[in-house]
C-alpha cells in the first residue's frame, strides 16, 4: 500500500476532527429526535384507545351493534389505525372494520396492553372497557363502606396501528441529519484546504527542493527563494537550505576540479604504464629473438662438434656444454609452450588411443630419469582406452611423472588409472613418495615460475613452468586436474579423461627420435637465412648428415639459386628475411617457381601468437628457435617421406 504523501495527510488532520465532531452531533440528534417521536406516536394511539373504549360503554352496556359499528368506522378515520374491534365480557366480537384481523382474539383484561408485531411492522392496543361509577346524592348512603373492588370490565377495544408513518418519519429525519453532517463536512474540508494552503504549499516546495538538490541540481536554490514571501511559516527552514545547497554547490565545484585534476594525472600515468608495457614487451619480443638467435646456432654448433672425435678431457667439457645448451633451450622452450597456449593456438586432435601404449612410452623415456635418482618407476598397465589428444595427453603425462620423479628423493614413482563408477571417465593418478606441497602453495604450484623451496632457482629443480602448462592443457582439453597432497607424505595428481570404446588402431604418440635408417646423400636442401652465423652453423650440421645444401641469405639469393639448375627436396626458411615480407612468402614465391609444393618449413626466433596461426593458416611446420637438432631431423625425415613429386618434375 502506497504511503500517502504529506498534502494528504495535513487534509486528514484537518478533517478528522470535524468528521468526527459532525457525526456526533448527528448521533445525539437523530437519537433524540428519534426517542420524541416515538413517545408521541405511543401517546397518540394510547389516547386513541382510551377515547374510544369511553364512547363505546353505552353501546357495549346495551348491546347495540349498530352503534358500536359506527364507532369502529369512525375510528378508522384516525392517522395509522388499520383495524379496530370491540369485544364483549365473553370476548365475543361486537364490531370491527379495517384490515381482516389474523390470529385468535386477546382475553378480556383489566389492564390496557401493547404488543408490536415485527413481522406486520403493527402495533396491536388493547383497551378495557369500564362502566362509569356515578356517585349519587344520599344523606342516607353510608359512605364509610368502600367500594369491594372494581367491577369486570363491559368489554374490550383492540385496534392495529401501523408504523409506516413513524418510519417515515424516521428516515426523513435520518436523510436531513445526513444532509446537515454532509453540509458540515464539506464547510469543514473547504475551510481546512484553505487553512492548510498555507503550510502545505511552502512543505511541498520545500520537498521539491530537496529532491532537486538531491539530483545535484543546486541552481534550483535560488529559483525557490526568489518564491519565498515574507510570511512564509516555513522561511527559515527554507532560508536553511538555500544556504545548505549553495554550500554543496561549492563542494561540488571542489571535487570536479579535484577529480578533474586526479583524472588527468591518472590518465598521464595510465599513458604512461602503456607506454612502458609497450615498450617492455617490444624490448621482451626484441631480446628474446635476438636470444634466440645466438642460442640456435650454439646448438647447432655444440651438435656438430659432438659429432667429431675427441680426448675425455675435451669430451667431458663438450658434454657440459650440451647440457647447459640443453637448459637454455628447456627454458624458452617452456616460454614457447605458454605463449602457444595463451594464443590458444594448438590444434586439437581428439582421438581414441589405449592408455597402454602411452605408459609405454612413458616408462621408455623416463627411466633413465628414475634410474639415476635411485628410484622405483611403476606403470600399472590398463587396457582401457580414452578419447583425448594424443600429443597433449603425452606432453600433460610427462610433466607430471616428470616433476614426481624431481621432486622425490627416496620411494618411488606410480602411475595407474581406474575407471571411475557411473560414468564413462577414467581417472589417471600420478603418485609420488615426496616431500609434498603445503597447503598454502598448493593453488600457487600452478603459476609460471613458481617453486617451492627453492629461493635460489636451482637448475635441476626445473624453471616452474611444468604445471602451469599442464594445467593450461588440461583446461583446453576439459580433462579435469585434481590435486591431494600432504607434507612429508607425498602428492597424488589426479587427471579425468573420457573414457573410449577399443579402436582397431591405437593412435599414433609423439616420439623422440625415429630409429629407422634414412638415405640423405640424394636429398638436397636450400636454406634461406639471413643471419650468417645461424646459417652457417645450421648449414654445417646439415652437411653433416650427408645432405647437399644449397645457403641464400635472402630471396633473390634464392631465385639465383634456382635460374642456376638447383633443385631442392626441402625448403628451410626463416621467417623475418630483408629482402621479403615473411618466410611463408618466400616458401609460396619457390613453389610456384619450382611449380610443385616442396616440403617446406619454416623456422623463426619469433614467438608472436600471429605467427604461430599464420603458419597453420599456411599449412606450413614452424619450429621455434633454439631449435633441437633431433627434433629438426625428425621433421625433415617426416617431410621427405611424405613428400609426393608430379610426373615430369625432375626432384634432383
Amino acid at each position: 500500500m502506497k504511503t500517502p504523501d504529506i498534502r494528504l495527510r495535513m487534509l486528514l488532520a484537518a478533517l478528522l476532527p470535524v468528521l468526527l465532531l459532525s457525526v456526533l452531533l448527528s448521533s445525539v440528534f437523530l437519537a433524540t429526535r428519534f426517542e420524541d417521536i416515538t413517545e408521541a406516536y405511543q401517546l397518540r394511539t394510547r389516547a386513541v384507545a382510551r377515547q374510544l373504549a369511553l364512547i363505546s360503554e353505552f353501546g357495549l352496556f346495551a348491546a347495540n351493534r349498530i352503534q358500536l359499528q359506527t364507532l369502529v368506522r369512525g375510528a378508522l378515520r384516525e392517522p395509522d389505525v388499520r383495524w379496530v374491534a370491540i369485544l364483549d365480557q365473553q370476548g365475543q366480537m361486537l364490531a370491527s372494520a379495517g384490515d381482516v384481523q389474523a390470529g385468535a382474539l386477546p382475553p378480556i383484561s383489566t389492564l390496557q396492553e401493547q404488543a408490536f408485531l415485527d413481522r406486520e411492522l403493527h402495533d396491536v392496543l388493547t383497551q378495557p372497557v369500564f362502566a362509569t361509577d356515578l356517585k349519587l346524592d344520599d344523606l342516607y348512603e353510608d359512605t364509610r363502606q368502600g367500594n369491594a373492588g372494581r367491577a369486570a370490565p363491559l368489554g374490550l377495544v383492540v385496534l392495529k396501528f401501523s408504523r409506516q408513518s413513524l418510519n417515515a418519519q424516521k428516515r426523513d429525519i435520518l436523510l436531513l441529519g445526513g444532509l446537515i453532517s454532509a453540509l458540515g463536512l464539506l464547510f469543514g474540508a473547504v475551510l481546512a484546504v484553505k487553512l492548510s494552503a498555507g503550510v502545505i504549499r511552502p512543505m511541498m516546495r520545500v520537498s521539491h527542493l530537496i529532491e532537486r538538490i538531491g539530483h545535484g541540481d543546486f541552481a534550483a536554490a535560488a529559483q525557490v527563494q526568489a518564491q519565498t514571501h515574507l510570511n512564509d511559516p516555513l522561511r527559515d527552514l527554507q532560508q536553511n537550505l538555500f544556504q545548505m545547497a549553495d554550500r554543496l554547490a561549492n563542494v561540488q565545484r571542489d571535487l570536479e576540479l579535484q577529480v578533474a585534476t586526479v583524472t588527468h594525472a591518472l590518465r598521464e600515468k595510465k599513458e604512461e604504464a602503456e607506454q612502458a608495457t609497450h615498450a617492455k614487451s617490444r624490448f621482451l619480443a626484441a631480446a628474446s629473438h635476438d636470444l634466440r638467435q645466438p642460442v640456435h646456432a650454439l646448438g647447432m654448433f655444440v651438435a656438430r662438434l659432438a659429432q667429431l672425435s675427441h680426448d675425455a678431457t675435451t669430451r667431458h667439457l663438450i658434454d657440459k656444454l650440451n647440457d647447459s645448451v640443453l637448459a637454455m633451450q628447456n627454458l624458452l622452450d617452456g616460454l614457447l609452450d605458454i605463449s602457444r597456449l595463451e594464443a590458444k593456438a594448438i590444434q586439437i586432435k581428439l582421438e581414441s588411443l589405449p592408455l597402454a601404449d602411452l605408459f609405454e612410452r612413458l616408462a621408455l623415456d623416463l627411466a633413465p630419469l628414475a634410474q639415476d635418482k635411485g628410484l622405483r618407476l611403476r606403470f600399472r598397465s590398463s587396457q582401457v582406452w580414452v578419447k583425448s589428444d594424443p600429443a597433449l595427453l603425452y606432453r600433460i603425462l610427462l610433466n607430471l611423472v616428470g616433476n614426481a620423479l624431481r621432486y622425490t628423493e627416496t620411494g618411488g614413482v606410480l602411475v595407474a588409472c581406474r575407471r571411475i563408477s557411473g560414468a564413462d571417465q577414467v581417472a589417471i593418478e600420478v603418485w609420488d613418495t615426496g616431500m609434498g606441497i603445503a597447503p598454502e602453495h598448493q593453488e600457487a604450484v600452478f603459476k609460471e615460475f613458481y617453486q617451492v623451496d627453492n629461493p635460489a632457482r636451482q637448475r635441476s629443480q626445473g624453471m616452474g613452468l611444468g604445471l602451469n602448462i599442464v594445467q593450461r592443457s588440461c583446461q583446453l582439453l576439459n580433462h579435469p586436474l585434481q590435486l591431494v597432497s600432504h607434507q612429508g607424505v607425498g602428492t597424488r595428481f589426479r587427471l579425468t579423461v573420457p573414457q573410449a570404446a577399443p579402436q582397431a588402431q591405437s593412435a599414433v604418440l609423439p616420439v623422440a627420435d625415429a630409429s629407422e635408417p634414412l638415405d640423405w646423400r640424394h636429398c638436397t636442401v636450400l636454406v634461406i637465412e639471413d643471419d650468417d652465423l645461424v646459417r652457417q652453423a645450421l648449414v654445417g650440421l646439415l652437411e653433416s648428415w650427408d645432405m647437399t645444401v644449397a645457403e641464400a641469405s635472402s630471396l633473390a639469393r634464392a631465385n639465383q639459386l634456382l635460374g642456376e639448375g638447383v633443385r631442392p627436396n626441402l625448403l628451410i626458411s626463416d621467417y623475418c628475411l630483408s629482402d621479403a615480407p615473411n618466410g611463408i612468402m618466400v616458401i609460396a614465391q619457390l613453389r610456384q617457381r619450382l611449380a610443385y609444393p616442396v616440403p617446406s618449413c619454416l623456422i623463426s626466433g619469433d614467438t608472436d601468437p600471429e605467427l604461430i596461426r599464420a603458419a597453420q593458416t599456411a599449412q606450413l611446420s614452424l619450429l621455434h628457435k633454439p631449435v633441437r637438432p633431433a627434433k629438426l631431423r625428425n621433421l625433415l625425415r617426416h617431410l621427405m617421406r611424405a613428400q609426393t613429386v608430379p610426373d615430369g618434375v625432375d626432384r634432383s
